[in-house]
Formats: structure tokens, C-alpha cells, sequence
């Protein structure tokens, strides 16, 4: 009797073989979500993101980390914000930057990590794993945020959102439709904790070389964190995803921990995610924060012992289209999400 009651505590839920016919994305992830491995991973995460959406006072924060945009992947972002599945984007320079060059009406190219890298330095091409891109495009790209840059107004202190919510506005002036555009149109926040991480620190480097010393713009990282986490403290809930790991998703992360300092002073406690989800190449067993699991989490208060949580490691071109794809179909466009417009007042 003892062992029927013991196999009823962990046999309640049969996994499924799946079987080929007629069906959407959706349905697709859902059948892999009754399998096992990564296939049931990815379906997790799903369930994950649209329960986020779905549950009432909830800001969704999304980490975006690498070189995404490259590798295709930007129109799905510019999705993602559109239709509200993100409602703070913390990334890393070359993914706000990079999408720009195809916006800009250049392409990148298909590649080998076979190449001759140094023919292709004489060529003037660039290589980023097996996507190529035009070294003079590259350079349009830099030039054009340096003359974004020479035109702030360099007597005042930034932060991160503020300044790429500046060039939201600018590029959609100039036609020019990137992700920071889409995303102040819909007027989500964009931070990035490392912006010179990026063609950005060409193009105001560009600029100290045509203007002097005195061309100078401050970028007070400070702010950017106690502003992610007072987004965080006006809401009962909050939903971290994490495409890759890195500095994106331990700001991110941080956040849960600092909002009882912020708001009582207390640094024992922490207001964890309630929702969480990661696709990330990483393994725990490196050590490095791109690959600790949200199990890993709790011990910090990060995540809780409540919080929805899923973790996939697979490559995020792989995953992110078939991700987007099933919230498309299961929750279509997200109704009421949390108006941020305050962020840039």
C-alpha cells in the first residue's frame, strides 16, 4: 500500500508521444511540452511567458542578450514589443544597434565560420559566426548615431532609457524602423547597461575626434538600476525572460532583490519574480550566471519557492521563432498592458 501511495505522488503526469499530422505551431508546442528534454523545456517556457500576460498588475521585463539581431532575429523583438509581450527590454548594445544596418536598407549575408577571416578583412567584410556583413555598412550604421549623438543636448546627465527613447524618436523621424523605434512608439523602456559595448562607443568616439574634449555625454548607470527596480515596486507582479544570459539578465535578476531596500531599507528581503523563464546555450556546471538555473535563483530571493519557472537550453534561433510563434497563436496581442510613459518624465 505504502508504495501504490508513493507512485501516486510522482507518476501523475503521462508523457505523450507525438504524433505527425496537420497541426499549428502552437499545437506543436504543446504536444512537445508532454515530452521530455528540451522539446518539453521549450514548451514550458511558453506556458510561462503567456501566463505572464495573462495575470493581472504584471510587468514583464525581457533580457536580451548577444548578438541576435544579426542572425535575424530582430523583427521578432520588434514583434514582441508591439504586441506588448515585453514591457521593459534590458539588452546589450549590438542587438539596439545592429538590427539599424538592415533598417538603414543594407543586409547581412549568409557565411562560414570556414572562411579565410583574413581575405575577408581585405575584402572589407566582417564575420560574425557564419553571417557576413559589409565593413562600409557598418561604418553607415556608426556615423549615424554619432550625428544622433552630436545633436543631444550635452549639458545633462542621461540614463540609458532616456537616451535610447531620444533615438527611438529620432530614427522614427528619419524612416528608419529599428527596434528602439518600434519600442518608443508603444513607449516601452529600453536599457542597456553596456552601450559602448557596441557601434556606439565608435560613433561617440567619433565625435570627440571632430569636436574636441569638450564633446561629452554622461550615461548615469546608477539611474538605470533604481529605475528598474521602481518599475518593479509599482507592480504586484513581475515576469522575468531571459534570451541568453549575461549582464541583461543579472540586472534583471537584481531587481527582485533591491526593492525592499528602495522602498523600506531593508536589504534582508526581496520581492522574487513571480514568473521566469530562460533560452540560454549556457550549462550550470561553468559556473558563469548565463547558465545558472532560476533554481539558483531562490537562494538570492530572485525567484521563490511560488515563482512559475522554466528553463531551456537550446540556441535562441532555434527557440525564440518557435516561442513567438505560439504566443502569437495562444494570446494574439496582449490586452492592458502596464503603461511605463512615466519612465521618461
Amino acid at each position: 500500500m505504502t508504495r501504490e501511495v508513493d507512485e501516486q505522488r510522482f507518476l501523475r503526469e503521462e508523457v505523450k508521444s507525438i504524433k505527425v499530422d496537420n497541426k499549428s505551431i502552437g499545437q506543436l508546442i504543446e504536444d512537445m511540452s508532454n515530452t521530455a528534454f528540451q522539446g518539453r523545456a521549450l514548451g514550458e517556457v511558453v506556458k510561462v511567458w503567456e501566463e505572464a500576460c495573462r495575470a493581472s498588475d504584471t510587468v514583464i521585463y525581457l533580457g536580451l542578450a548577444g548578438s541576435l539581431s544579426t542572425a535575424g532575429q530582430s523583427e521578432i523583438i520588434k514583434w514582441l514589443i508591439r504586441n506588448r509581450f515585453v514591457d521593459v527590454l534590458v539588452s546589450t548594445g549590438a542587438n539596439i544597434t545592429e538590427d539599424l544596418i538592415e533598417a538603414m536598407g543594407a543586409r547581412y549575408y549568409k557565411g562560414s565560420p570556414r572562411l579565410n577571416d583574413a581575405a575577408l578583412y581585405e575584402a572589407g567584410i566582417y564575420r560574425f559566426h557564419d553571417v557576413l556583413v559589409r565593413e562600409r555598412d557598418y561604418i553607415a550604421m556608426e556615423k549615424m548615431l554619432a550625428e544622433f549623438f552630436a545633436g543631444l543636448d550635452r549639458t545633462r546627465t542621461y540614463n540609458s532609457a532616456t537616451l535610447l527613447n531620444r533615438l527611438g524618436e529620432w530614427l522614427n523621424a528619419r524612416g528608419i524602423e529599428g527596434i528602439l523605434t518600434e519600442a518608443w512608439r508603444n513607449k516601452v523602456p529600453v536599457f542597456s547597461p553596456a552601450l559602448v559595448d557596441s557601434g556606439m562607443g565608435v560613433a561617440y568616439l567619433q565625435n570627440r575626434y571632430r569636436y574636441g574634449e569638450s564633446f561629452r555625454i554622461l550615461v548615469d548607470h546608477f539611474e538605470d538600476y533604481e529605475l528598474l527596480v521602481k518599475i518593479k515596486a509599482r507592480h504586484t507582479n513581475s515576469a522575468a525572460i531571459f534570451i541568453g544570459g549575461g549582464v541583461p539578465k543579472d540586472v534583471i535578476q537584481l531587481a527582485s532583490v533591491a526593492v525592499d531596500l528602495l522602498l523600506s531599507g531593508d536589504i534582508h528581503k526581496a520581492r522574487p519574480h513571480k514568473f521566469a523563464a530562460q533560452i540560454t546555450t549556457d550549462a550550470p556546471h561553468w559556473g558563469g550566471l548565463s547558465g545558472a538555473t532560476l533554481e539558483e535563483g531562490k537562494s538570492w530571493g530572485k525567484e521563490g519557492p511560488e515563482s512559475l519557472i522554466a528553463q531551456c537550453f537550446c540556441d535562441a534561433t532555434i527557440a525564440l521563432p518557435f516561442v513567438a510563434h505560439a504566443l502569437m497563436e495562444r494570446v494574439g496581442k496582449r490586452e492592458r498592458p502596464p503603461d511605463l510613459s512615466w519612465v521618461f518624465k
